[in-house]
């Protein structure tokens, strides 16, 4: 049985996106859980595999948190949605050896334990609890599984992605978005973002003492797309969100309303220019004394300016909540 017919056995009736969202891509057969085969890398690309100086960002800004927190004896770094590992990979080879030996590295995934993955790290389904360092969810957000509303009703979905008319919208949600989305709990369509308040405030209530970073795609109050963003991914490109199994379905996030108190929102492009990475062109003189020296920088160069490329990358947003320190980002 294919996997649309896996979750359509599931909901033969169609159901409100939220349930249909965690079928498609957690539930048996689903996107994300799926074994073998390239992962989600294989049909969409994020800053983590588009440079390794992600990777260094991410490592800078952990040495910034340990020093924030007075290098403590044992570092965390818990990286939520983590794919096969891949950013964790990147940041301890980053890292300098003595700061990269205090660091205990989780991957928070529901997915299997891809092979070969570094044995130093910790492969959990959920934040460690009473964790001291980064918690770091890159593209996570977007996938936790929300409810999509039309003129005051719930829309409901079938496997195949026809949507239908469901009943009206219960308080809690009808108050999140009289809240974060005006206008969407009675006209046009709307994506409620309650479920990835409540995710994000429970991974940041996993940590004792540290710094929680949540970067994705989003938009704010005061630029809420009329007709929401829902969409889906496949093999490399952009298709329609169907609930089946067999893509990505996904929505932008409602950062501002995941904040905390103390939380500072910034673009991908002011974040990672804060941590070092520069889309410069390196001098032309090294191209004559150091002509393998300056294609490599050329290359970086060009890589970071992929990461904060306006109307692409660098228009991402990047929250960061702190949890009893400064953020070591800003001022």
């Amino acid at each position: 049985m294919n996997a649309q017919g896996e979750v359509g056995e599931r909901y033969g009736e169609p159901v409100r996106w939220r349930a249909a969202m965690e079928a498609a891509l957690y539930g048996p057969g689903g996107f994300y859980v799926r074994p073998g085969g390239p992962g989600p890398a294989g049909h969409f690309r994020t800053s983590v595999h588009a440079s390794p100086l992600y990777a260094g960002a991410v490592a800078r800004l952990l040495t910034r948190v340990d020093a924030e927190l007075g290098h403590p004896e044992r570092l965390d770094l818990v990286d939520v949605g983590a794919g096969r590992g891949e950013l964790l990979c990147g940041v301890l080879a980053a890292l300098p050896e003595g700061t990269a030996a205090r660091v205990v590295p989780y991957a928070v995934e529901r997915a299997a334990v891809p092979e070969g993955l570094d044995p130093r790290i910790r492969w959990v389904d959920r934040p460690p609890a009473g964790a001291t360092g980064l918690l770091f969810a890159n593209e996570w957000l977007d996938n936790v599984p929300l409810e999509i509303a039309e003129g005051g009703r719930y829309v409901l979905v079938a496997p195949d992605g026809t949507e239908s008319p469901g009943g009206p919208l219960e308080a809690d949600d009808r108050a999140w978005l009289e809240r974060w989305w005006p206008g969407g709990e009675r006209e046009g369509r709307a994506e409620i973002g309650r479920a990835r308040d409540e995710a994000w405030a429970a991974a940041v209530a996993a940590l004792d003492r540290g710094l929680a970073v949540a970067v994705d795609y989003a938009h704010t109050r005061g630029a809420r797309p009329p007709y929401g963003t829902l969409t889906g991914f496949r093999e490399g490109r952009e298709v329609a969100p169907v609930p089946d199994g067999g893509r990505d379905v996904t929505a932008h996030v409602a950062l501002d309303s995941c904040a905390g108190p103390g939380a500072v929102l910034l673009s991908q492009r002011e974040a990672l220019t804060a941590l070092g990475v520069s889309g410069g062109r390196p001098p032309l003189a090294l191209a004559s004394t150091d002509p393998a020296g300056y294609v490599r920088a050329l290359a970086a160069a060009g890589e970071a300016a992929e990461l904060t490329a306006r109307g692409g990358l660098g228009d991402f947003g990047w929250l960061l909540q702190p949890v009893g320190i400064t953020v070591p980002l800003v001022g």
